[in-house]
C-alpha cells in the first residue's frame, strides 16, 4: 500500500529539483526527507528518483506517482472542506419523523428556522402515521422524531428525549348537549355518555384515556371510532357521542361542537423530540430543537 503523505514528499522533491530544497519547503531535515523517500521505494518496489549532478529527476515511476499525488492532494484539501462543511452544519442531511398534529404547529417554524441558518443542510421530512415516529430513530432510519412519550417500551440505547410541551385533552360535545353550558367538566360526567373514539397514534394515546377513565372509575362506551381528529369533531358535532381531543388535535373547531376543559383528572400527552445520539451535536439538529422548543411556547 502506497503512503500518500510520502507520495507528496516525492513530487515535493521533483518539484522542487532537489532534496535539500524540498527539505527546507517542508520543514523537514535532508534526512528525515531520504527515509521518507527510501520507504516510498520500498512501498512502490521501483526507484523513483535518478541523480543528476547536484539535484534529482524523476523516473518514469516517479513521474506517475507524482502526477497521482496532486489528484489526491486535491481530493484530500476538499474532502478536509468537506467535514469542516459538516462538522460546522453548513452541508450534510437530517431525516425528522413526525406525527401530523405536531407537524402542523412544530415542525413547520423548526424547518423555516434550519433552512435559513443551515441553508446548504438537505432536510428529509416524513409524516409517520398511525406508527410512533421513534422507531424510525431507535432502527437508524431517522435522525429527530417527534412523538408522545410515555410509551409501554423505553427508548431503545442511543436515543435521547427531549421534552418539547405538555399537550393536555379538551372534552368536546354537541353544542345542543346539556353539558355544554359548563366552562369545566369533571371527566366523571362523561361516564354514562356514548363517545367518539379518537386514536391519533394507537396504542400511546388511547393509553393516556384509557388510564384517565380508570381513574375516573368508569371505561369508555365507545359506539364510533374515528382515525383522525376532524372527522371525530364532525361525528361529535352529529350528536354520535362526545370525545377527548389533545389541544394540538383540535385544529379547526367544527361550528357544531363546544371545548371544555376537564378536569379530576386532565388527561395531557407529553410531546418529546427524540434524538439519535449520534446526532444530537449536529448544527442543524440543535437549531431544529430550539425552534420546536420557540414555537412550544407559543403553543402552550
Amino acid at each position: 500500500m502506497l503512503d500518500v503523505r510520502r507520495m507528496q514528499v516525492l513530487r515535493a522533491v521533483i518539484t522542487s529539483g532537489s532534496i535539500t530544497a524540498a527539505a527546507r519547503n517542508l520543514g523537514y531535515t535532508p534526512s528525515a526527507i531520504s527515509q521518507q523517500l527510501s520507504a516510498l521505494e520500498r512501498e512502490a518496489g521501483t526507484e523513483l528518483l535518478e541523480r543528476v549532478g547536484r539535484g534529482v529527476r524523476a523516473t518514469p515511476a516517479g513521474s506517475l506517482l507524482s502526477e497521482h499525488a496532486e489528484t489526491l492532494s486535491t481530493e484530500l484539501a476538499r474532502a478536509e472542506a468537506a467535514l469542516t462543511e459538516l462538522k460546522e452544519g453548513r452541508i450534510g442531511r437530517v431525516s425528522i419523523r413526525y406525527f401530523a398534529t405536531a407537524g402542523a404547529s412544530l415542525v413547520p417554524p423548526a424547518i423555516a428556522a434550519v433552512r435559513r441558518e443551515h441553508p446548504g443542510v438537505h432536510l428529509d421530512l416524513k409524516l409517520v402515521e398511525p406508527d410512533d415516529p421513534m422507531a424510525a430513530v431507535e432502527a437508524g432510519h431517522a435522525d429527530v422524531a417527534i412523538t408522545v412519550y410515555p410509551r409501554r417500551t423505553p427508548p431503545a440505547k442511543g436515543v435521547e428525549l427531549v421534552h418539547l410541551l405538555d399537550d393536555p385533552y379538551r372534552a368536546v360535545l354537541p353544542k345542543t348537549h346539556p353539558l355544554a353550558r359548563k366552562r369545566v367538566l369533571d371527566l366523571t360526567e362523561f361516564a354514562e355518555e356514548p363517545w367518539v373514539g379518537v386514536d391519533g397514534m394507537p396504542g400511546i394515546c388511547r393509553d393516556i384515556l384509557d388510564s384517565a377513565c380508570a381513574s375516573a372509575g368508569f371505561t369508555p362506551n365507545i359506539v364510533v371510532e374515528s382515525e383522525d381528529y376532524q372527522t371525530a369533531q364532525g361525528f361529535v358535532a352529529a350528536g354520535i357521542g362526545v370525545g377527548l381531543i389533545p389541544e394540538l388535535g383540535l385544529g379547526a373547531q367544527h361550528p357544531g361542537v363546544v371545548v371544555r376543559r376537564i378536569r379530576n383528572p386532565e388527561p395531557v400527552r407529553a410531546i418529546h423530540a427524540a434524538v439519535a445520539s449520534r446526532s444530537a451535536s449536529h448544527p442543524a439538529v440543535r437549531t431544529l430543537l430550539a425552534a420546536m422548543r420557540a414555537a412550544s411556547v407559543k403553543v402552550a
